[in-house]
């Protein structure tokens, strides 16, 4: 792991990276291209912080931080002063499993920490059994409530929410 590197993301590396995800979408390419107009926004008046992980120059993985309530679904009792919420955790595929993402995970936690946020929060299918062990793993042990987002398609998924004392 000597050449990959963790940081807060430029515009510019959000561009190429919602470019990938637009590329690679196997739904609906354009509820990515709606995401990826809404995250840019967010980041121009920082409501939100990009947290990438980077291997010999390559995006390989990613979360994002939503400072600001009322800025996404459900966000009563997700954010406040002192708690963010966490979202889009992606890895590329070939890069999964193999701690990439956990460094990542730590990194964003420690920055956090230095802000000055104790906790943090996150939402998950209910039925993606792996990704809800992985945030248990992390530490997301706490639960705050459950509901339903919807997709700018008009998709309706189940989430379930999850916080942790950093």
């Amino acid at each position: 792991m000597e050449n990959y590197i963790c940081k807060i993301a430029t515009l510019e590396e959000m561009n190429i990276k919602w470019n990938y995800e637009i590329e690679h979408a196997k739904d609906d390419k354009n509820n990515w291209i709606i995401w990826k107009k809404e995250n840019i926004e967010k980041y121009k008046k920082g409501d939100i912080i990009p947290y990438y992980g980077i291997l010999d120059g390559e995006i390989i993985c990613e979360a994002t931080v939503n400072l600001n309530k009322g800025l996404f679904q459900n966000s009563e009792g997700l954010v406040d002063d002192k708690t963010v919420y966490l979202s889009a955790f992606r890895t590329i595929k070939k890069f999964q499993g193999k701690g990439y993402f956990s460094k990542l995970m730590k990194y964003m936690l420690n920055d956090l920490k230095s802000k000055g946020y104790t906790k943090v929060t996150l939402g998950v299918e209910p039925l993606e059994e792996k990704n809800k062990k992985i945030y248990e793993h992390f530490g997301f042990n706490e639960y705050l409530k459950s509901g339903t987002e919807k997709y700018p398609d008009g998709t309706i998924i189940k989430v379930e929410y999850y916080a942790k004392t950093i």
